[in-house]
C-alpha cells in the first residue's frame, strides 16, 4: 500500500473490527492541526477479552524496551490504528512482514525525529466467529528479535560495544588467576587458557572497530534518509 498508493494522508488499522473508526477523523485533524507526521491510536479497553493481560504486559515491556534503545517512545507501540502523513510513507523502507511492522513503523519516526502524538482510542473484543493470529510468545519473540536487528542497524556502535564489552570483561576474569600464578611461580602453566583470554581481547577489539566504522556509515545514511523525508512537503490544511 505504501508503496503504490498516492495520498495525502494514510490511514492504517488492522482489519479485525476492534478499534473504533470513529476516532478516524479526530486523528485526522490532529495531524493536520500540528503538523504530525504520525499519530498512534492507543488502545484502552475495559473488555478482558479484548485486551488480555499477556499482551498488556508483554506491549509495555517491548514499548520500554524501544524506549531504552531509542529515546522517547510511545504508551502504545504495538498499535494497529495510526494515521501518517505523506512524507512519511514514502521514506518508509518497509522490511518487516508480520507483527514486526509496528515495531519499524515506531522505530522509523523516533530516528528520523518526526514529529508524532498519540490519540486514545477505544478497543473492544473481536466479533463473534473470529479468531487472532497473534500468538504471544512466538511473536513477541520475533519482536524482540527485530528490535535488536534495528539497535544494530541504527545504533552499530552502542551494539558492537556491547559486545567489546563482554569480551574484554571475561579475558580479564579469566586472566587475573593466570596472573596471579605468574606472579607467584614466574610461569603460565595453562597455555591454552591464556590464548583464550588474548582471543577474547583481540574479538573485543575487533568488534569495536567494526561499530565505529559502522557507526561512520550509519550516520551518513542517516542524514540522506532525514533529507530524503525533507525533501516530500509536510502536512497540511487545504
Amino acid at each position: 500500500m505504501f508503496a503504490d498508493v498516492e495520498a495525502d494522508i494514510f490511514v492504517l488499522v488492522d482489519g479485525d473490527d476492534t478499534y473504533d473508526a470513529n476516532a478516524t477523523p479526530t486523528m485526522i485533524d490532529a495531524l493536520l492541526a500540528e503538523g504530525l507526521d504520525m499519530v498512534v491510536g492507543t488502545r484502552v479497553s475495559d473488555e478482558q477479552a479484548a485486551y488480555r493481560f499477556g499482551h498488556r504486559f508483554g506491549n509495555v515491556l517491548l514499548t520500554r524496551c524501544v524506549s531504552s534503545l531509542f529515546g522517547r517512545s510511545f504508551t502504545d507501540m504495538l498499535s494497529g490504528f495510526r494515521v501518517f502523513s505523506r512524507r512519511y510513507v514514502k521514506s518508509f523502507p518497509a522490511h518487516a512482514s508480520g507483527f514486526e511492522t509496528e515495531t519499524e513503523l515506531t522505530v522509523h519516526a523516533l530516528e528520523l525525529r518526526m514529529p508524532v502524538a498519540e490519540t486514545p482510542t477505544v478497543y473492544k473484543s473481536r466479533p463473534e466467529g473470529s479468531a487472532s493470529k497473534l500468538n504471544t510468545y512466538r511473536d513477541g519473540f520475533r519482536i524482540l528479535v527485530t528490535i535488536a536487528r534495528l539497535f544494530k542497524t541504527e545504533k552499530p556502535l552502542a551494539f558492537f560495544s556491547l559486545g567489546s564489552g563482554l569480551c574484554a570483561l571475561v579475558s580479564i576474569l579469566l586472566a587475573i588467576p593466570l596472573f596471579e600464578t605468574f606472579i607467584r611461580t614466574g610461569l603460565v602453566p595453562r597455555l591454552p587458557t591464556a590464548l583464550l583470554c588474548v582471543a577474547l581481547m583481540l574479538f573485543g577489539a575487533i568488534l569495536l572497530v567494526c561499530g565505529i566504522v559502522l557507526d561512520t556509515v550509519t550516520h551518513g545514511r542517516a542524514e540522506s534518509k532525514r533529507l530524503a523525508y525533507l525533501a516530500i512537503p509536510g502536512p497540511r490544511r487545504a
